[in-house]
């Protein structure tokens, strides 16, 4: 694996190269193959540097799902999302566009999340952390869909979020690996899905 520190990056914060290290170690070799030294050697820093920064895997895996959020959320582009006065077919469009960025951009960012989401169903302490950095998205989004005249805003909230979730899994890690729907196609979906949801 080449290491985050020769990709090009003008200096991160230590922090961030251990944190993008510690998600690249996930994408690639899974939960079990994630030790502290193996993120010193992976991001060409000494060994006991990454101990140094987070002494425990709890300590780790949160350094890590806080750069996810992070990542995730200039990959959502949560400015980019409408008005509630747009409508649903602008709400449509700004969706489908953060979900194709998801798909076609970075798989092995959602390969990470899908490890941390796992390890979080067997760590409450992990789970508790990795459900807060989440909170953002999805109370921007029950905002304007109840802004947009949604008469059950956390249902429709839920349905977006997991119709979202289950493609990019099926695109990233399931039975729908070799086919990555075009923007169109996602769109598409999704004003389906809204046309159900909103008014008019």
């Amino acid at each position: 694996m080449r290491g985050v520190a020769d990709q090009g990056d003008p200096g991160p914060a230590r922090s961030d190269l251990v944190a993008d290290t510690t998600l690249a170690l996930l994408a690639e070799r899974g939960m079990r193959g994630l030790t502290h030294r193996a993120v010193d050697t992976a991001a060409g820093l000494p060994q006991g540097s990454t101990s140094n920064l987070a002494r425990t895997r709890q300590a780790l895996l949160e350094l890590a799902v806080r750069r996810l959020a992070d990542r995730e959320a200039r990959v959502l582009a949560l400015h980019e999302m409408p008005d509630p006065g747009a409508g649903a077919d602008s709400l449509a469009d700004a969706l489908a566009l953060a979900t194709h960025r998801a798909l076609t951009g970075d798989r092995a960012l959602s390969l990470a999340r899908y490890e941390l989401a796992l390890e979080a169903t067997r760590r409450p302490e992990l789970r508790a952390y990795f459900d807060a950095t989440g909170a953002r998205f999805r109370e921007q989004l029950a905002a304007l869909v109840a802004g947009m005249g949604s008469t059950d805003p956390a249902r429709h909230t839920l349905s977006l979020i997991a119709w979202a979730d289950g493609l990019m899994f099926s695109c990233v890690a399931g039975s729908f690996g070799a086919e990555v729907p075009s923007l169109e196609e996602v769109r598409a979906g999704l004003r389906e899905l809204l046309g159900g949801m909103l008014p008019g």
